[in-house]
């Protein structure tokens, strides 16, 4: 049974800073930094939003995109490494908000920035096995960057959900495969009650971003007997501007393929919607037939690759909810005075 994503939602909180604000306050060069990483600027959550209510909107954006009933939603999985609670699930939360039935399997699900391609894979095999009708998997967070610490530069919020089907009719975007590679390489870690994550240094990038990135894609494309130049467009994740322009090159996908889902110098890194905001950006401007190549990573460590043709529907549905771009403009910026009452980083006595 064929499986797809039968739409896709998208939230971003309209507050913003700038790579320029943050580094004036800790004494960094901010043009070496914002070259460097390929991040101008990086969204932030409002005081009363978490992963929890930027799931919620995703969701419900996804369900007015396709204008379909929540009711035949029979599995929410909601991805995050922040969800608000440490011990309550997110995902029952998004279930009632979006008006499901209680007739459904929900869980969080957690592996760094890949949870959310995760929660995709999981709703596939439901959809595909004929348990549920629909699966509503989503990736959403508040990341998280300790006071000075590198990741303050790109740690931003974000989400997007992603419904999953398998009637032809109402597939935007056919899953054609999907294959994953992981291993246990320790280069990003927050332990229970730690406010902020450690990163491990010189695990981060070759060890860990780009082993795992391009064996999980070279695996697929192995697997399709597919080549880069087959597809129209192609999506990896996006802790920074500079890491997915370098795996996409060195996987043989031009800059033109990957420029509609390279978000993330207008939005810094969403984790665990962040590869997720880039498909949806994709499917935003994608034309029926288009073939669309994805890779998310997940630190500790891990990778998931997709591959998604396109459908006519997308047609009928695309300006049905916001778009990924409608979302960047407009932005509220605010100075780091304002973003650190935001984020929580100062406490009241």
């Amino acid at each position: 049974m064929n499986t797809g994503i039968v739409s896709y939602g998208a939230y971003i909180p309209r507050y913003r800073i700038k790579v320029e604000e943050i580094a004036r306050v800790w004494g960094d060069d901010a043009d070496s930094l914002s070259s460097g990483l390929m991040v101008h600027e990086k969204s932030v959550p409002d005081i009363d939003e978490d992963a929890a209510t930027i799931a919620v909107e995703a969701a419900r954006a996804a369900l007015i995109r396709g204008g379909l009933d929540a009711g035949r939603i029979g599995a929410v999985y909601t991805g995050s490494e922040s969800h608000p609670y440490a011990v309550k699930p997110t995902s029952t939360i998004v279930a009632e908000a979006v008006g499901a039935t209680p007739d459904l399997t929900a869980a969080d699900f957690e592996f760094a920035c890949k949870a959310g391609t995760a929660a995709v894979q999981a709703c596939m095999g439901l959809v595909a096995s004929g348990n549920i009708d629909l699966g509503l998997a989503i990736g959403a967070d508040v990341s998280q960057g300790a006071p000075g610490d590198a990741l303050e530069y790109t740690a931003a919020a974000g989400g997007v959900a992603f419904l999953i089907g398998s009637k032809d009719s109402e597939m935007v975007a056919v899953i054609e495969d999907t294959y994953s590679f992981s291993t246990d390489t320790p280069d990003f870690w927050r332990r229970e009650g730690m406010p902020y994550p450690e990163h491990g240094g010189r695990f981060t990038g070759e060890p860990g971003y780009f082993k795992h990135v391009t064996k999980a894609a070279e695996g697929l494309l192995k697997r399709l007997d597919t080549d880069p130049k087959e597809y129209d467009y192609a999506v990896f994740h996006q802790p920074n501007g500079k890491f997915p322009t370098r795996v996409a090159k060195m996987l043989g996908f031009s800059k033109e393929q990957i420029k509609p889902g390279l978000v993330v110098p207008r939005l810094g890194n969403t984790y665990s919607g962040s590869c997720l905001m880039g498909i949806a950006a994709t499917l935003d401007q994608a034309e029926p037939g288009d073939r669309i190549f994805a890779t998310a990573f997940g630190s500790g460590a891990g990778a998931d690759a997709f591959s998604f043709r396109v459908t006519d529907r997308i047609e009928e549905v695309r300006n049905q909810a916001q778009t990924v771009e409608e979302m960047l403009e407009d932005p509220i910026y605010i100075d780091y005075a304002i973003y650190a009452k935001h984020k929580e980083k100062l406490k009241r006595a």
